[in-house]
């Protein structure tokens, strides 16, 4: 199983994820500074990863404090974030460094765990000869463990509950063709990468007999913020009556955004969206991320189990509230 970090000699090891699939190449963080630029450039992506990140980051901190802020403000969406650098503050206070790199180590180990998890129940509301579409990646590079949405498509195949998957190439930074397909290849699950408008017309022929993608916040009345295009999918799921689910741990539940209205969403620079055909100089917005209403989402899987409406009470739950 590909792991996207490693902490070796002192250093955060990171595998850079814009240079796949061509080329799998390390990059070696020794600074706090350079975890962040990791994570603000996407050498390393996806909610729960950049999370551990963060806190590998501090624990090669000096002074956590200023470390805590600049790694913080590299993406602003993913609520994993904020709380691994919770976590490692709690753990810096206790017993510094050490206590911090003790933390991240541990963040690692409970996130495969909590993959595995909910990759289980989430491959139990999948049925023989189903098809499914994913759309971003969610697989082990965006986790560090087995994977969110993409450990649900692996526990389903390895069930026999899965025929092959529908992969959105996912504009413009094409983490879907770069990375969930390169993922599923070395796994050995059958998928056909498709444009991000496809997704329609696959399910308007009765292609597509379930949606799983991952989310890098849930607020707490369950909607979802997940890379942008996930919106159009989820309205397209429901004019289909195609199952709709989200797969995520309970580190990306905030029930202190009450609703996916208040959750920041990320813009990224515009020259991502106008790179290559538009003309020289022309205008563009590139937002990172949008907002599924919960009333699209059919089920959430987390390890705590599978979330149901109404989410306000069965987040809640999960949560221990």
């Amino acid at each position: 199983m590909v792991r996207p970090l490693r902490f070796e000699d002192g250093a955060l090891l990171v595998l850079d994820q814009r240079r796949l699939p061509a080329e799998e190449r390390w990059l070696r963080c020794e600074r706090p500074e350079q975890v962040a630029d990791a994570i603000r450039t996407l050498a390393v992506r996806g909610a729960p990863a950049i999370g551990l990140a963060a806190a590998y980051g501090l624990a090669l901190a000096d002074d956590f404090e200023p470390a805590a802020e600049l790694l913080r403000a590299t993406r602003p969406t993913a609520v994993n974030l904020a709380w691994a650098i919770a976590r490692a503050r709690e753990a810096h206070e206790r017993a510094g460094r050490r206590g911090a790199l003790e933390l991240a180590g541990s963040l690692e180990a409970d996130q495969e765990r909590a993959d595995r998890r909910l990759a289980a129940l989430g491959a139990e509301r999948f049925a023989a000869g189903d098809r499914a579409l994913t759309h971003c990646n969610t697989g082990p590079l965006a986790t560090g463990g087995y994977g969110t949405a993409g450990g649900v498509l692996r526990a389903a195949w390895e069930r026999g509950r899965l025929e092959h998957v529908w992969v959105g190439e996912t504009r413009p930074l094409l983490q879907g063709a770069r990375l969930t397909a390169w993922e599923l290849g070395r796994e050995g699950i059958p998928y056909r990468l498709v444009t991000d408008s496809s997704a329609g017309a696959l399910m308007e022929r009765g292609l597509v007999d379930r949606v799983v993608v991952g989310a890098d916040r849930i607020a707490r009345n369950g909607d979802v913020a997940n890379k942008v295009g996930t919106y159009p999918i989820a309205v397209l799921a429901d004019r289909h009556d195609v199952p709709f689910y989200v797969a995520a741990p309970r580190s990306t539940l905030d029930p202190d955004t009450a609703t996916g209205g208040t959750i920041p969403i990320e813009e990224r620079d515009p020259v991502e969206v106008a790179a290559g055909a538009a003309p020289k100089g022309a205008g563009a917005f590139n937002p990172a991320f949008d907002v599924t209403p919960a009333a699209l989402v059919g089920a959430i899987f987390t390890e705590a189990g599978v979330l149901e409406p109404p989410y306000e009470q069965s987040i809640a739950r999960a949560l221990g509230g």
